[in-house]
């Protein structure tokens, strides 16, 4: 092991030196910088945990939820409507902006947590894939790269990269964490509300909310003094479960008209078509008021003129909780409703106000992005499946970013191992299981209705093949068989997060 960690160690001093060397080459051969020193923007990026694409109003202007805040952010910027994340899970999704890399290239493909082969128990025809537990420190992360290039590194919320405390933020390139541990979720005893029992984050007075608290963090850190330009991460545990909410919110959504209860069934399940759960309504709007709340704060202090602003979620809503009708299904799947999120970029007096993309782009895209717009040389060996997108941000709609790829070779509750790949407005699914493939064609089919693969079998087969390129470039771990499958009895999934 200690052989291990000295080579990543190695590997990893490597691509710091490169980085200072090129920032060095710059200054020291008369080079222009693309921004200069002492003018770089700030960066502040929201990330919200497994809200859903159409949990937000300019996503779904008929959602029962409340999203003000949110959805002025998006007027007042670039709002990307085929945003993605690498992943549809918490852990990988994280995993791939803090690296630029796709979960299948770091062996991060489920969440921290979960079962490894070894300790597998559910009766299913595959067991499912090892991978890492936590984010390996040979990676060079975005926060890294930008502390060692002059910026304030701050975190605030969940992390869900690594148990021990060697692998939190602060090992991670941030000079400052609050609130960022080993949690998937607020488990102490007050949950969202304090006590929290966070040990990255002390417990406020009585009666305190969770979302608040990262909010008022945020807006001190935004109220200081600075000598440098920051890199801020605001990373809420909203809205993930357990669904505990305000009860003022909650009492209004109980007075808010709403649809009965209806779902859709789809092979080994079935998913909520109707968006009318008042604690998980209250939730989201207790949110979108803490991001409300920091974006005033960034408005009031001057900062915004001078601060890029990042908002995504992690993947797509819980099924059991919300509808991510039009998408299919939602988190832990790879069809749309799993993977497709909020995703919105804002910089007041740069990027053009009130537009929309439908040029699809996905997490790991973040890292290449966030480094062009701060004049920072790009690192194509770290960020290695990221693209720029700052051509879309300058109004380029020629730009495209070429085909996008996911792999989860896990179960995690009804889902199945799977890969994906999306090629213009076509998307091919491959399962595990029984080798059958799904292609659906983006443009039509928003919802995955219709399966393409017996009309189109030559654009199924080359899907297919550039699929399986992928995984193998990007040494992508399988399941195999289980030798504990019992084809007799009934699988009984591990359903978490009711």
């Amino acid at each position: 092991m200690e052989m291990i960690e000295e080579r990543e160690m190695a590997m990893k001093g490597a691509i710091k030196t490169i980085i200072i060397g090129v920032l060095l080459g710059t200054v020291l051969f008369g080079a222009t910088p693309l921004v200069q020193a002492g003018n770089r923007p700030n960066f502040l990026f929201i990330i919200v945990d497994d809200l859903g694409w159409a949990d937000v109003g300019v996503n779904n202007p008929d959602t029962f939820y409340e999203t003000p805040n949110i959805d002025a952010l998006a007027g007042r910027g670039l709002r990307f409507s085929n945003g993605y994340m690498a992943g549809a899970l918490c852990s990988p999704s994280r995993a791939s902006v803090m690296t630029g890399k796709t979960p299948a290239r770091l062996q991060m493909t489920n969440w921290i947590g979960a079962r490894q082969p070894e300790r597998y128990i559910q009766n299913t025809p595959l067991r499912p894939a090892a991978y890492i537990p936590a984010l390996p420190h040979k990676e060079v992360t975005i926060a890294e790269t930008m502390r060692d290039a002059g910026y304030e590194t701050y975190f605030l919320g969940k992390w869900h990269l690594g148990k021990d405390q060697k692998n939190w933020p602060e090992h991670h390139g941030f000079e400052t964490n609050i609130g960022g541990c080993m949690w998937n979720a607020p488990i102490g005893p007050g949950k969202y509300f304090t006590p929290y029992g966070i040990p990255t984050l002390p417990d406020g007075p009585e009666g305190e909310h969770l979302p608040d608290r990262l909010a008022k963090e945020t807006i001190a850190f935004l109220k200081r003094d600075h000598d440098r330009p920051f890199f801020t991460f605001l990373s809420f545990y909203s809205v993930h479960a357990p669904f505990v909410a305000r009860a003022d919110l909650e009492e209004k959504y109980l007075k808010k008209e709403k649809a009965a209860d209806a779902w859709r069934p789809d092979r080994r399940t079935k998913f909520k078509t109707v968006q009318n759960n008042v604690t998980y309504a209250a939730m989201v709007e207790a949110m979108d008021v803490a991001v409300g709340d920091v974006l005033n704060a960034l408005k009031t202090t001057g900062l915004d003129k001078d601060t890029v602003v990042f908002f995504v979620s992690d993947n797509g809503g819980v099924i059991k909780a919300t509808s991510n009708e039009p998408l299919r299904a939602g988190k832990c799947y790879l069809y749309e409703g799993g993977i497709r999120v909020p995703f919105i970029v804002s910089w007041s007096g740069h990027v053009k106000a009130g537009r929309v993309t439908d040029v699809p782009v996905t997490s790991t895209d973040f890292y290449p992005t966030i480094l062009e717009l701060a004049g920072i040389p790009a690192i194509p060996e770290q960020h290695s499946d990221g693209v720029s997108f700052v051509p879309l941000l300058n109004g380029d709609e020629t730009f495209q970013r070429g085909d996008l790829f996911w792999h989860f070779p896990h179960y995690a509750g009804t889902a199945g191992p799977v890969s994906a790949i999306r090629s213009g407005n076509w998307k091919l699914l491959h399962f595990y299981e029984d080798g059958r493939t799904e292609l659906y064609d983006l443009s039509n089919d928003i919802g995955e209705h219709q399966n393409l693969s017996a009309q189109h079998p030559e654009k199924a087969e080359g899907l297919l093949r550039e699929l399986n390129r992928w995984r193998k470039l990007s040494k992508a771990a399988e399941p195999d068989a289980n030798p504990k499958f019992n084809p007799k009895m009934k699988w009984k999934p591990l359903i978490r997060n009711k």
